[in-house]
């Protein structure tokens, strides 16, 4: 293990070298030793410095485990009205650029992609406003689509029985995503009477998203 820097060497005036080791530990105190090939995790609670991958690591039962830093976090919203053009017809949400993210970002050829910077396990929080301008029961679909690929077991369903109906519907939900996946958060309508509505602000609440979606790394 290196700590990237040399202690000094010792010189025959020991009062000078002794000066010299004590501004050597001021400087290094505070860093990590840096994790080499030969660095083992057999006790656990040792930290040291991943510097091939950019983040520290911690032994932990047999295995060296990435400490997850203060990024890989996002939190996107939509403050239009999002419709369908065509009824019982899957479509990718688009989301306004992010208000705050490290590590998340909007792909800039598709910007429905919601695109992950580092591998991990995430947790997403989704909702949507959904209204109806219609009498008849309209049915919304709401899932996640990641890589392309429809997550299975993933749907939510909200129906709306009359006109002028509102209600918001949300989902918390855990994903293990690798660097470089994208996300896509699907809808479809069975009517183009229903989309997501957003609300405008008033002299006493703030405006109100047709959707948003917080996304956080809680693990490496």
């Amino acid at each position: 293990m290196s700590y990237g820097y040399n202690p000094p060497p010792v010189t025959v005036d020991l009062t000078v070298w002794a000066q010299n080791v004590v501004t050597y530990l001021r400087r290094v105190a505070s860093r990590l030793a840096y994790k080499d090939s030969d660095a083992r995790a057999t006790e656990n609670g040792v930290i040291l410095y991943d510097n091939v991958n950019g983040y520290p690591v911690v032994a932990k039962d047999g295995e060296w485990r990435q400490i997850v830093l203060a990024d890989g976090y996002a939190f996107l919203g939509q403050d239009n009205d999002v419709t369908a053009a065509a009824a019982s017809t899957a479509y990718a949400i688009t989301y306004d650029t992010p208000t705050m993210a490290d590590g998340i970002s909007l792909d800039g050829t598709n910007p429905e992609r919601i695109v992950f910077e580092e591998g991990g396990t995430y947790l997403l929080a989704f909702s949507a406003q959904v209204t109806s301008t219609s009498s008849s029961t309209v049915s919304f679909r709401f899932w996640p689509r990641i890589n392309g690929t429809d997550v299975p077991g993933s749907t939510m369903v909200v129906n709306l029985h009359q006109n002028d109906a509102t209600t918001v519907i949300s989902r918390m939900a855990i994903f293990q995503v690798s660097a470089g996946d994208y996300l896509e958060p699907m809808w479809a309508v069975d009517s183009t009477s229903g989309f997501l509505q957003a609300t405008a602000a008033t002299a006493y609440a703030p405006a109100a998203p047709s959707t948003s979606l917080s996304i956080t790394r809680i693990r490496a």
